[in-house]
């Protein structure tokens, strides 16, 4: 099974100079969490994600219309082309921790999104006599490597006796 089977092909994306209020209504009209920035020469230069929204939104003092994108999106882009094996994309999605990846064509253009519910909705129980192309086992697999917990650790402070 190649991404371009699965992948959702009319993705929402956002420029860096977009601000913040218009990638919400973007992600809400669009019913995603995930948008991938495009700039000026039609390439994908990052990602945003309603959680990176609410964070740049909980730690300013600014309004969203008056945050850009490019203040807030992520530059590290985890990516696949439409003919790649869902194999790969899952691996990417693993070695990454994201769960939505770019679609990306070889000459640069975005082309869709591809997400862990995607390839959820794809996948087959593993059954007797017959292997799964995609087994729903895999992807489980995949979706807890996305979500392992990495909570910082608390260290308890010694009190000094007086």
């Amino acid at each position: 099974m190649r991404v371009v089977d699965i992948m959702m092909r009319t993705a929402y994306q956002c420029r860096p100079e977009t601000n913040l209020g218009s990638a919400t209504e973007f992600m809400w009209r669009g019913n995603c969490g995930f948008l991938p920035v495009v700039g000026e020469e039609g390439r994908v230069i990052g990602v945003i994600t309603d959680r990176d929204i609410c964070v740049a939104l909980g730690t300013r003092n600014r309004l969203a219309g008056d945050i850009k994108v490019a203040e807030a999106m992520s530059r590290k882009v985890y990516s696949c082309s439409p003919e790649d094996d869902i194999h790969f994309a899952m691996r990417t999605m693993r070695q990454g921790r994201v769960r939505r990846l770019p679609v990306i064509a070889k000459d640069g253009a975005l082309v869709g999104v591809v997400s862990i519910d995607d390839v959820l909705v794809h996948a087959e129980p593993l059954s007797f006599g017959k292997v799964p192309e995609l087994s729903s086992e895999e992807v489980v697999k995949t979706f807890q490597a996305i979500n392992v917990r990495q909570v910082p650790q608390v260290v308890a402070k010694k009190v000094a006796a007086a």
